[in-house]
């Protein structure tokens, strides 16, 4: 059974008792919940007068598609790797490396979006505020960078006290919002004829309820931006506190907690999206939502300031602020979660990528290149934060269906299915309507596995064995040979009958003049999965044809598996051990191909150096023979 490679955060309940699941959805909520600041706006420039009919089309979704997703998500995946981790169990070998590396990819659209969008929303309710429109315009992009830079000084800082902050941030946002539509909704209804113009405009425009639906449908992909927070509600579950008898292969309260979390947050988002969504269709002029208007990215923002004047409008652009500027926390949380899970453990990044701050400093760098480029605008992010979120939901779906289905649980498989062809259906026209959002993606995507493939190329010759492990039939044969010189022959298992064992032996004595009373041991490996980097070495001694002693290992790597072996008899016995080899026979670039991408090759001159790499003392180092 592989074991669990938890990232940083992982270890948070470890470490502590945990947050109450509450406490826990503010911080998820920092990115859900901060989404109003721009959702409503994005809805009016996507739909029009049918804003609302769209966003209940949207909350229809979240409530009966993405919810019953991520409640099975977080009860199959429950240490914060979310729906990858369940995808990566179903693919093994390079393609589900690369597949996981691609969703990653996405992740990474997704969680950093986050943050730049976030950031950049943040800035645009700084400048358009009256009092400050004059003395900020022009500087987007500096207030931007300088707002990504302190969100990552927080987690250069550290991050267990953000959760305080998240609650009081999450309280007083959601607290404001609520006077913003309560005095929203008294202005609609104290103006019946709003409702009236409202509803002849789009009958007019859109003519019977049928084709409105029908519209609402096709332009509900582009409102995908109110999904987001799913994936960071299961990214940050290790945080959330569990029952006093949970273990971490059973945390039975966690993931009780985790569906709270999720099911309250997508409740509370929902009536929010529906009533924000009503309110700014019906009462802000249609021209401000566009590009330079005094809505554009603020709609809510835009209210609080005409009906409620400017010291509560200022107090909400403070609070609407500090929340899409914290946003980022649940993202870099995120990201700080899934990367260190995947990456070290494929051997495709350097072993600093576990630590926490090294990693902060370079999303933070790679936060302000994106910010840079989109100019801090939000609207340009649009594309790829959707294209993002949407990808990771349809891949979760995807996930829970193949989940159910090899339970045996025949309805949910259905369900579920259902399900993910809304999903993949969004993605599509998605990506149809706004291919930049893929595009960006692609980047991200081609970044990794490149700078993935250099750091897996430049730690080839690791030693790549976390622990070696022997049967009592492997152990009695090393005791037996440690009160001589230990040597071992290096052999790839063919037919494995006598004959390949004799001659075999008969080579080895002749090409380095053995003697015949010498004891000789034959190693062989058998690669299983060559993508895998890391893994444990489990050796196992067998007797063939009466007389050939055989040490049977199973591991990604034959240099590295005999390197690992030799380094613990070395340790086991106090001794030496000699390991005899032949030469490989083609080219020397062929063969180290064929050792980085199928764990084979030239063995020889390759264990050598991973030998040397691991033991820098050559009094100490096993030695290695070939002929």
């Amino acid at each position: 059974m592989a074991k669990h490679h938890p990232g940083p955060h992982a270890q948070a309940p470890a470490a502590h008792k945990g947050q109450r699941w509450w406490k826990v959805m503010c911080l998820t909520g920092l990115d859900y919940f901060s989404t109003l600041g721009y959702q409503p706006g994005i809805a009016a420039l996507a739909a029009g007068l049918l804003s609302p009919v769209a966003t209940i089309v949207l909350v229809l979704v979240t409530l009966f598609g993405a919810l019953p997703v991520y409640r099975r998500v977080a009860q199959e995946s429950p240490h914060g790797e979310g729906s990858i981790a369940m995808l990566e169990r179903l693919l093994s070998f390079w393609k589900g490396k690369l597949f996981v590396l691609t969703l990653l990819g996405f992740a990474a659209t997704d969680f950093l979006i986050t943050i730049t969008l976030s950031a950049a929303d943040a800035t645009a309710h700084l400048v358009e505020n009256p009092h400050l429109t004059s003395t900020l315009h022009g500087h987007q992009v500096l207030i931007t960078v300088l707002l990504i830079a302190l969100l990552g000084g927080v987690f250069l800082k550290g991050f267990t006290e953000a959760i305080g902050l998240a609650v009081a941030l999450v309280g007083a946002y959601l607290a404001l919002n609520v006077v913003v539509v309560a005095v929203g909704l008294y202005h609609v209804i104290a103006a019946p004829h709003v409702i009236t113009d409202w509803s002849n405009a789009l009958t007019a425009q859109h003519g019977n309820p049928v084709l409105m639906v029908g519209v609402a449908l096709v332009v509900f992909p582009k409102l995908a931006l109110g999904l987001s927070g799913f994936e960071t509600g299961v990214a940050v579950m290790p945080h959330i506190e569990g029952d006093p008898d949970d273990t971490e292969d059973r945390p039975t309260g966690r993931i009780r907690g985790a569906r709270k979390l999720l099911t309250t947050a997508a409740v509370i988002m929902s009536v929010f999206l529906i009533t924000t969504s009503f309110i700014t269709t019906l009462l802000i002029p249609a021209d401000e939502f566009q590009a330079g208007g005094k809505a554009n990215g603020r709609a809510l923002a835009y209210l609080a300031h005409q009906y409620l004047g400017g010291a509560f409008g200022s107090i909400y652009d403070l609070s609407t602020i500090a929340i899409l500027w914290f946003a980022g926390a649940s993202a870099m949380a995120g990201l700080l979660n899934l990367m260190p899970r995947y990456l070290p453990r494929y051997g495709m990044a350097p072993h600093w990528a576990r630590a926490v701050r090294p990693m902060v400093l370079v999303l933070t760098a790679v936060a302000f290149l994106v910010t840079w480029i989109f100019d801090a605008n939000v609207d340009a992010q649009g594309g790829a934060y959707a294209t993002g979120v949407l990808v990771l939901i349809s891949s979760a779906a995807i996930a829970v269906t193949i989940a159910a289905r090899r339970a045996g649980q025949r309805g949910w498989t259905v369900a579920f299915a259902v399900i993910s062809l809304v999903f993949v259906y969004t993605t599509a026209i998605n990506v149809a309507e706004r291919p930049d959002g893929v595009k960006i993606g692609a980047c991200f995507i081609a970044g990794i596995i490149l700078v993935s493939l250099l750091s897996r190329l430049a730690r080839a010759f690791e030693l790549r064995v976390t622990h070696v492990d022997f049967d009592d039939t492997a152990e009695r044969f090393v005791r037996d040979c440690s009160h001589r010189t230990i040597r071992l022959i290096a052999n790839e298992p063919n037919s494995r009958d006598m004959a390949e064992y004799r001659d075999k032996l008969r080579q080895i004595r002749a090409d380095n003049d053995i003697p015949a009373e010498d004891d000789l041991v034959f190693v062989e490996v058998t690669v299983r999965d060559p993508s895998d980097f890391e893994a444990e070495l489990k050796v196992r001694g067998e007797v063939l044809h009466d007389r050939y002693r055989v040490l049977a290992l199973e591991s990604s790597s034959v240099p590295n598996a005999l390197a690992a072996l030799l380094l613990h008899v070395r340790d086991l016995t106090g001794q030496q051990p000699h390991m005899y080899f032949e030469w490989t026979e083609g080219n020397p670039f062929a063969q180290f191909l064929r050792f980085f991408l199928f764990g084979q090759g030239e063995v020889a001159p390759v264990t050598r150096e991973v030998l040397r790499e691991a033991e820098p003392d050559r009094n100490r180092r096993p030695r290695v023979h070939v002929g």
